[in-house]
């Protein structure tokens, strides 16, 4: 069982829209796909309640309960776990690190998400360094120079290592979440599928080191 941490000290930055993201490519590609929704707003689990069909599950719970969350989805069988966490909330940025393989920080090439970035870096050496990887998000489909200028500063800057690619802003990403699905089922041949589908693959490289 291989488990993703998204994480991050400030509201807005696209963790939970990852976390479904990437949790239906892990169902789309086989796996069998679980979601644990440590956010208190439980917005992962309301788009499960407008969504049909078992995989990926979503399971509502509080921090103080996420090790025997994870047991009793690695008892169940699950496969590819995604731990979603809450905004301004060390504690569950802490937990969700010390239990994943691999970390995510969605962020938006704003000042105010990369300022955040020094406190994620504390958390995570408070939590053991597990390997991270600062996610850049909403980017203008356009902005190839202002995505590789952002990587080179955040990397020189914070010490994090940076996704190769990036996450546009495109429609899809708010539009499909009201019917309780993901960009690529909406338009599984559309750029933001291939985005999404390129993290996964990503995640996966890592799962099989």
């Amino acid at each position: 069982m291989f488990v993703t941490a998204i994480v991050g000290q400030k509201g807005g930055t696209g963790k939970t829209t990852t976390s479904l993201c990437l949790a239906v490519s892990a169902a789309r590609a086989g796996q069998a796909a679980v979601i644990i929704d440590l956010d208190p707003q439980a917005n992962a689990a309301n788009w499960k309640d407008r969504r049909t069909g078992e995989n990926p599950a979503v399971i509502a719970a509080p921090v103080s309960r996420l090790k025997q969350t994870l047991e009793t989805a690695r008892t169940y069988g699950a496969e590819f776990v995604i731990i979603d966490t809450p905004g301004k909330s060390d504690s569950a940025a802490v937990e969700a690190a010390r239990a994943a393989h691999l970390v995510l920080i969605p962020v938006r090439p704003q000042i105010f998400d990369l300022e955040t970035l020094p406190g994620v870096r504390d958390l995570l050496r408070v939590a053991g360094d597990t390997p991270a990887y600062v996610i850049l998000n909403g980017l203008h489909p356009q902005a190839r120079k202002q995505a590789e200028d952002a990587k080179a500063m955040i990397e020189q800057t914070t010490g994090f290592k940076v996704c190769p690619f990036h996450l546009c802003h495109r429609g899809s990403y708010a539009e499909a979440p009201t019917t309780g699905s993901t960009p690529q089922e909406l338009d599984p041949d559309g750029k933001a599928a291939d985005e999404i589908d390129r993290l996964y693959k990503f995640i996966t490289q890592h799962e099989n080191m």
